[in-house]
């Protein structure tokens, strides 16, 4: 595509996303902005996906169920009041989106505050995944960022062959987003255990599923601490392996709401262009600090990608 044409389409889109971001308390009117875009219903859509990752509506959506999300982290609004807010035109109706996109009903996500005491936090994350990085944002003076995929905006990723390690579990069943629960668990079992004094301790996250073709209810993880080969674990942790080889590795340096982004444009920018195949084994997170000791924009967070 020539630099001229590729400006005009992200000219197009990013007016495009600017207007959905000041929708969100009104329909979308998909051919008004299809008019806005200078192109007919047909390629604004196709275009628009193809740059963003998802259509104007679906972004409209996600866009008001992050701020239902927060709405229900951060205020003492009913329910219902904030499915309406939402575009929802019933309690009912809210609940279901709601828990298909969270894993959770709305009472319950906004009863999951966590004790900032344990040593294994990972917040509930109002943000759902999004290739573009376009979130909710309560702030108007904030500059919009978005991410359009180029061949110069590759994200920094390095190949590393790596020891196995051992990872006491909790399990996770649900949105992957949600498993900050799981991480309350577990750090309720390995504190008291004395597994955090060994100098291997290390919170991961390992996921088995793929959230593209696996329904959001059933997608499975484990939210797990690296401990030595030869310590005994409690009762209620579970174990898993994961095997020595090589991996994709990249680091996300910020707040944890940007780690689905993160896995996104690894999984769908770096990974067909790299010329690597997935090996067998588990993606995972590994976090080298958290939110018990390091603000949220200090936060580093290593990603791994088993390769072929």
């Amino acid at each position: 595509m020539k630099p001229e044409t590729r400006s005009f389409y992200e000219a197009a889109v990013l007016r495009t996303i600017g207007q959905i971001a000041q929708s969100l308390d009104r329909a979308l009117d998909l051919a008004a902005l299809a008019r806005g875009a200078a192109l007919s219903p047909f390629h604004f859509h196709r275009v628009f996906r193809g740059m963003v990752g998802e259509t104007p509506l679906e972004m409209h959506r996600r866009l008001r169920l992050e701020r239902a999300a927060r709405a229900l982290l951060t205020s003492d609004a009913g329910v219902t009041a904030i499915a309406f807010d939402a575009g929802y035109e019933t309690h009912e109706a809210f609940t279901r989106a709601f828990r298909q996109a969270y894993g959770a009903s709305p009472s319950a996500f906004r009863q999951g505050v966590l004790d900032p005491r344990t040593g294994c936090m990972r917040p509930p994350q109002p943000e759902l995944a999004a290739p573009s990085g376009v979130h909710y944002c309560d702030d108007p003076t904030r500059e919009l960022v978005v991410h359009i995929a180029t061949k110069e905006s590759i994200m920094n990723v390095d190949i590393e062959t790596l020891p196995a390690l051992r990872v006491a579990t909790v399990t996770h069943v649900g949105p992957y987003n949600g498993i900050s629960a799981a991480f309350a668990r577990l750090g309720a079992l390995v504190g008291p255990a004395g597994l955090l004094r060994f100098p291997e301790a290390a919170m991961v996250a390992i996921y088995y599923d793929d959230p593209e073709v696996t329904p959001p209810e059933q997608l499975r993880a484990d939210a797990g601490l690296v401990v030595p080969a030869d310590v005994a674990l409690p009762a209620g942790l579970g174990e898993q392996h994961l095997p020595a080889g090589r991996y994709a590795k990249t680091v996300h340096v910020g707040p944890y709401t940007g780690l689905g982004d993160a896995w996104s444009r690894l999984m769908g920018e770096w990974l067909p262009r790299s010329g690597q195949r997935v090996g067998e084994g588990h993606s995972y997170e590994l976090y080298r600090n958290n939110p018990t000791n390091a603000p949220p924009e200090q936060l580093r967070t290593e990603l791994y990608l088993p390769l072929a």
